[in-house]
C-alpha cells in the first residue's frame, strides 16, 4: 500500500491536532481541544462534504 490514505487522523499530545483527508482530495485541519472536538462532529469519514447536489451520485 502507498500514499496517504483518505480518513480522519487526531492527535492528542501537546495540542490536539485533527487532520482529514477527503476521498475527493480535499485536507482540512483543526487545532486545539475544542476545535477538534467540533471538527470531529462534523466530518464523516467516507462521505466527500465538497461535492453538491450537482455532482456524483446525486445528478445521476
Amino acid at each position: 500500500m502507498t500514499g496517504i490514505q483518505p480518513g480522519l487522523r487526531i492527535w492528542c499530545e501537546q495540542v490536539a491536532v485533527a487532520d482529514w483527508l477527503c476521498a475527493c482530495g480535499s485536507h482540512e485541519r483543526a487545532r486545539g481541544r475544542a476545535a477538534v472536538i467540533a471538527f470531529a462532529a462534523h466530518v464523516i469519514v467516507g462521505v466527500c462534504l465538497h461535492a453538491t447536489a450537482s455532482e456524483g451520485r446525486a445528478a445521476s
